[in-house]
């Protein structure tokens, strides 16, 4: 009997794990359709309340949805036409200056050279090139554009299901055998995303003021730009503000020289630590409950699973993955093991108290 469960349960994780590699092989194929689809359900659980809060207010659910989706549509023209207007004005001036970077390099390594540290110029010089790292942001948000071309399909989307949200919910109570528990758990997902995307807006706004206010000051080129790179890549944990930074700190020691990079090195430092390890954390408190680690593993996966689109939202994905799975017996270890240390504590004293 014993060796039956065994492989009763041997079986069905042999069917659970293939299951899953074709569901995830699938989703890598159909990445063109499903990232659009994505972002259109973000979107639509963002605006949301906005939705509800209109209609409250005795506003026809057609007239609600045109505000929205006009507004959708100002601030992503004017987020694009910033992005291609510079970029391209940018791309212009690269080869001046990587040759002036190259000066300075072969100047760098020269100096290094005669103090005793054997450098390799040519190797230096293909590290600090300004084009190759202009050239991945660019291709990074040309991808991420690339998926908004389908900017008709998305907001088609946005608007239909914004329409149907009261019905939405309607179908969801008759169709589960726990209207409460479905509704609180739709609930917790929708919160949490329109949580985290509100504040994460508003960090991302105060990172990039400072930015550009300081940037136009020094007198580098093109501070609206790198403020509203600044403000995209926060989106992405871990690596967006290096990424943001590099390019930018690079420009400063081709414009103004050594001192100037430093400073605004110092400058990103400063503000990325203010925001991302003091404000950040106060106004989000520990809603997320995921572990830094999951974080980051979670921007690899996504990342490779859907490209920029799941860079930048892969911390609501993991989120609401994770939020799913612990509304389930048999699966809420994997919500555990998402979680970090407050939120496994949080666990631990229900369980103690039960």
């Amino acid at each position: 009997m014993t060796v039956s469960t065994d492989l009763q349960r041997k079986a069905s994780l042999a069917v659970t794990l293939a299951s899953i590699v074709i569901i995830l092989t699938g989703v890598k194929f159909a990445e063109n359709i499903i990232s659009p689809m994505l972002i259109a359900l973000f979107i639509t659980a963002i605006s949301a309340p906005v939705m509800i809060w209109l209609t409250r207010r005795k506003l026809p659910a057609g007239i609600a949805v045109t505000i929205i989706i006009m507004v959708i549509i100002i601030f992503g023209f004017f987020i694009s036409s910033v992005l291609s207007t510079s970029l391209h004005k940018f791309s212009d001036n690269i080869p001046e200056y990587q040759e002036r970077l190259q000066f300075i390099t072969q100047s760098m390594a020269v100096g290094l050279n005669k103090i005793g540290l054997n450098i390799q110029i040519d190797k230096l010089l293909q590290t600090l090139n300004l084009g190759k790292v202009m050239g991945f942001v660019g291709s990074t948000f040309n991808q991420f554009v690339g998926t908004l071309t389908n900017i008709f399909l998305i907001l088609m989307m946005v608007i239909f299901l914004l329409l149907e949200l009261s019905s939405f919910n309607n179908k969801f109570k008759v169709i589960s055998r726990n209207p409460g528990r479905t509704m609180a758990r739709l609930s917790r997902v929708s919160g949490t995303i329109n949580q985290y995307f509100k504040i994460k807006t508003l960090t991302s706004i105060i990172t990039a003021i400072p930015i550009i206010i300081v940037l136009s000051i020094m007198g580098i080129d093109f501070p609206v730009l790198w403020g509203v790179v600044v403000f995209l890549l926060n989106f992405v944990p871990n690596i967006g503000s290096i990424l943001a930074a590099v390019p930018v700190i690079l420009l400063a020691l081709v414009q103004l020289g050594f001192f100037a990079a430093l400073e605004v090195m110092i400058l990103y430092l400063l503000v990325n630590n203010f925001v991302g390890n003091f404000l950040e954390p106060k106004m989000m408190g520990k809603s997320l409950g995921l572990s830094t680690l999951v974080v980051f593993l979670s921007l690899v996966f996504w990342g490779w699973l859907l490209g920029p689109v799941g860079m930048f939202l892969s911390v609501p994905l993991t989120m609401t993955l994770k939020i799913i799975m612990d509304s389930n017996e048999e699966t809420r270890w994997v919500a555990i093991i998402l979680s970090n240390d407050a939120e496994l504590k949080k666990v631990q004293t229900r369980a103690q108290n039960t």
